[in-house]
């Protein structure tokens, strides 16, 4: 079975034939389309006519759980099976998600690039940070990264709220979604991209934020209008971010919030751990042998 592998990185699997294509190459992606006939997707969008280039394919595998770079319905015209693996990325992603949280509260950024001019000591009262321990952390959304962030969050002695699409009232923490914005320090985003999610912190929810507060995103960027976002944070009423993912990726080096010295970024890399890539190479290989099997895939969304 033909795999392509669209990531740039080598792997090998008995009994499969497994070709590898950077994201960035459009040119080499579209050679080997043809051939193939399980595509192993990480984050390079695949579109209606990808699939009219690759007659072969019979399987879109989702090395990750966001399925939004895959046009589905395209996928179900033709006939393509797309499958992901939700909570594969759960412990890399909620780690980073607290890593970011912590480089915003102790101002990482501009104590980086002070150390690297050798300008060390003193620093000035707006470098003064914050701790985690006493705050209210607020997550949006309430699986399996939410809820692995949430124990860190606890044992560090922060106090944990979060939302969901359907309430929790049996919960304490459970908040409506102003209600947990109004109360939250720090606000952390573990939701998919929806139409219903898109821009769901726009302006009027982000100035529900208490003054000073912390913006976390290391799940899709278009949740968060980012216009909004820099306004919020260049006029000083929100005191920082820690952004993994942006509306328009790779984001752009002219991009407004890499300006500003309270953002940490990362090129949305939050799920990228060796062991992440072990546990999404053994679902893609199960999924292929059910495929030629013909049996059940895990986790198939069309």
């Amino acid at each position: 079975m033909r795999v392509l592998l669209h990531y740039d990185m080598d792997h090998e699997e008995h009994g499969l034939d497994i070709v590898s294509c950077s994201e960035q190459d459009d040119a080499r992606f579209g050679e080997l389309l043809p051939d193939t006939e399980v595509l192993w997707h990480v984050l390079r969008p695949v579109t209606a006519a990808d699939m009219d280039r690759a007659p072969k394919l019979k399987l879109i595998q989702k090395l990750g759980t966001g399925v939004n770079t895959i046009d589905l319905d395209a996928a179900a015209e033709r006939g393509i099976a797309v499958a992901n693996m939700p909570g594969r990325n759960a412990q890399a992603v909620a780690e980073t998600s607290l890593l970011l949280m912590l480089a915003a509260l102790r101002r990482v950024v501009p104590f980086d690039a002070r150390t690297r001019r050798g300008e060390g000591w003193p620093a000035d009262r707006s470098l003064v940070g914050g701790e985690l321990a006493g705050r209210t952390v607020g997550l949006l959304g309430g699986g399996e990264i939410a809820t692995l962030l949430r124990g860190m969050l606890e044992a560090i002695g922060a106090t944990v709220v979060y939302t969901t699409r359907r309430p929790r009232r049996d919960d304490p923490a459970w908040r409506e979604l102003d209600e947990l914005l109004r109360a939250s320090d720090i606000v952390s985003v573990h939701i998919p991209l929806t139409d219903e999610t898109r821009h769901l912190l726009n302006a009027e929810r982000l100035a529900l934020l208490p003054e000073g507060a912390i913006v976390v995103n290391t799940a899709r960027g278009a949740v968060i209008d980012e216009a909004a976002l820099v306004e919020a944070l260049a006029s000083g009423r929100l005191g920082g971010a820690g952004l993994d993912v942006f509306e328009k990726e790779p984001v752009d080096a002219g991009n407004p919030l890499l300006a500003l010295d309270s953002v940490v970024v990362m090129p949305h890399v939050a799920w990228l751990t060796r062991e992440t890539w072990d546990r999404y190479f053994a679902v893609a290989a199960e999924n292929c042998r059910r495929l030629a099997r013909g049996d059940g895939l895990l986790h198939r969304v069309v």
